[in-house]
């Protein structure tokens, strides 16, 4: 009789664990009866999306750069005997400069010129009297490197004098007044600053994931800091990184005729590259899953369907993504209140990326 207590304790403790510890197999099997087949459709708003090619690009930025630029320095020594040009003024290849005065070079010349006459003569007579055995052969070798040296003075002279006159070595507008008449100017010393804008070069630096992508040759559209778009080619593609910032130096040539595109302007350049199928949605549409993974929900069957997709460009009017099929009915209203697999009425609606 007394065990009759003890085994209805124990009953009551059983009880109570599994009513505490464990919730009851027949609230969880109400709550799990509840499936989403059960809940009312969502209302949402979607449209059909075709995909269409679309043009990605790459995008360097940089700056412009001069053709070429050269400081005119003087070969020889003298007094500039020229007015100077103004900086700002176009020459053309071959305009003097600067003019250095002749000096004594004239006299020097002529005294070179006596003296290779001379030495012609004493040649020819050495080489008479070689042939005929009444002077040694050293002598004639002597007389002909007399006559080889008087040449070299002479010609050495006259280079000297042909340096005088310093003249552009292309097309270009000055970018620094001339030497100012009477300047002494020294081998070595400036004369003028010459640079050349067309073409100009436009140059920008490529990363890694993308230089293999360019190659010379290529169209490119350059916007300038001051809104200006030109258009190019590719000229160049180094082969080398730069040690610092790992990227790849890329030079584009473009028409510069008027010269109002300057040196050292800011630009971003733009690449197209081949074109893709693509898809072009609202921003709107746009959301992340459980995962946190990107992408948007379409309609399928009746039911909200996440698809993760990837950004190819970003414009004003939409995104431009990939990883939807051909055809996608896009939800762009209620994408936010639908969970995978959720039953839904669709509305259709026309969308636009161009109004």
């Amino acid at each position: 009789m007394r065990l009759f207590p003890l085994f209805m304790a124990a009953a009551v403790m059983v009880g109570l664990y599994f009513w505490i510890v464990h919730p009851s197999d027949a609230k969880e099997a109400d709550a799990i009866a509840i499936t989403q087949a059960e809940e009312p459709p969502v209302r949402v708003v979607v449209f059909t999306s075709q995909a269409r090619p679309v043009e990605s690009a790459i995008t360097l930025r940089g700056r412009t750069e001069a053709l070429r630029k050269m400081e005119m320095r003087a070969e020889t020594q003298g007094l500039v005997s020229t007015e100077p040009r103004r900086a700002g003024a176009r020459v053309a290849a071959g305009d003097i400069l600067c003019k250095l005065e002749m000096g004594s070079r004239a006299a020097q010349l002529a005294q070179a010129n006596a003296a290779l006459l001379q030495a012609e003569a004493d040649n020819n007579a050495a080489q008479k009297l070689s042939e005929r055995g009444f002077t040694s052969e050293t002598m004639a070798i002597a007389r002909r490197a007399q006559l080889e040296a008087a040449a070299a003075t002479v010609n050495q002279v006259e280079i000297d004098i042909e340096r005088l006159d310093m003249r552009a070595p292309f097309d270009g507008v000055l970018e620094t007044d001339a030497a100012e008449l009477g300047t002494l100017l020294r081998a070595g010393d400036v004369c003028a600053s010459l640079i050349s804008l067309d073409p100009i070069k436009v140059v920008g630096f490529a990363p890694e994931v993308d230089v293999e992508k360019i190659a010379v040759g290529m169209a490119t559209e350059t916007r300038l800091i001051s809104g200006r778009e030109i258009s190019g080619a590719v000229s160049f593609v180094s082969r080398s990184a730069d040690e610092m910032t790992r990227t790849f130096r890329v030079e584009v040539t473009a028409r510069n005729a008027s010269g109002e595109i300057r040196d050292g302007m800011t630009a971003e350049i733009s690449i197209p590259l081949a074109g893709q199928r693509a898809h072009i949605v609202p921003q709107a549409a746009l959301t992340l899953n459980d995962a946190g993974l990107l992408g948007v929900r379409v309609a399928r069957d009746g039911e909200a369907h996440f698809v993760p997709i990837a950004i190819l460009r970003d414009e004003v009017r939409g995104v431009w993504i990939t990883g939807l099929p051909e055809s996608a009915e896009v939800i762009i209203v209620g994408q936010e209140y639908v969970s995978e697999g959720r039953a839904i009425l669709p509305t259709l609606t026309k969308w636009d990326a161009n109004e």
